[in-house]
């Protein structure tokens, strides 16, 4: 007798990967490993980012320490499922820039077989949770957290403490604006401002 509820293998079958952690932690680095094997293993990989990223490239993702691989900028997450076409693996970086949309739009293009890799910060430099950045962790089925190390202490890092006195939440910047912190150097950091 055969198993009412078997399972159809034929079904397509997406899902959704985060990758988050502070600056200098490696998600950028991640995710462009993860997008370089998916076209190694001949599946069709699209790349978004925020339009507003122009740190090092208008049109590539590139990290930290100057990997990169091309990708579309879109000014709002609604972009990305009209850009979509024809795809097995969608990635997407610096999602914290992204509006809450950038959960729905995962979660759709998930529903539509697409596998999707997503990078971004998980606190912006207050060390309280980012944007859309704890939405897409609660729905996606792979939580991968990075960490840097302290410049202070040597530990893991998983703040991302702003040097610059800026208090504006957005700041696109580098080792210059920001530096990884421990928990404990954070702390100090934060209480000497």
């Amino acid at each position: 007798m055969f198993l009412e509820n078997t399972v159809n293998h034929t079904e397509q079958r997406g899902w959704i990967e985060v990758i988050t952690g502070s600056m200098f932690s490696g998600k950028t680095e991640e995710l462009i490993r993860r997008l370089k094997r998916a076209k190694i293993a001949k599946q069709t990989v699209e790349i978004f980012k925020p339009a507003i990223d122009v740190r090092y490239d208008e049109e590539k993702v590139v990290s930290h320490d100057s990997n990169e691989i091309h990708s579309t900028p879109v000014p709002a997450a609604a972009n990305i499922p009209l850009l979509a076409h024809n795809v097995d693996v969608v990635g997407i970086d610096e999602a914290q820039f992204f509006d809450s949309e950038i959960v729905e739009v995962c979660n759709q293009l998930a529903n539509r077989g697409i596998r999707v890799i997503v990078a971004g910060l998980d606190m912006d430099f207050k060390g309280n949770p980012f944007g859309p950045m704890p939405n897409l962790m609660a729905t996606a089925e792979y939580v991968t957290k990075v960490h840097a190390i302290c410049s202070k202490t040597g530990n893991l890092a998983h703040y991302s403490h702003r040097t610059d006195a800026s208090d504006d939440l957005v700041l696109l910047g580098e080792l210059n604006e920001y530096e990884p912190l421990s928990r404990a150097a954070f702390y100090k950091a934060m209480q000497e401002k």
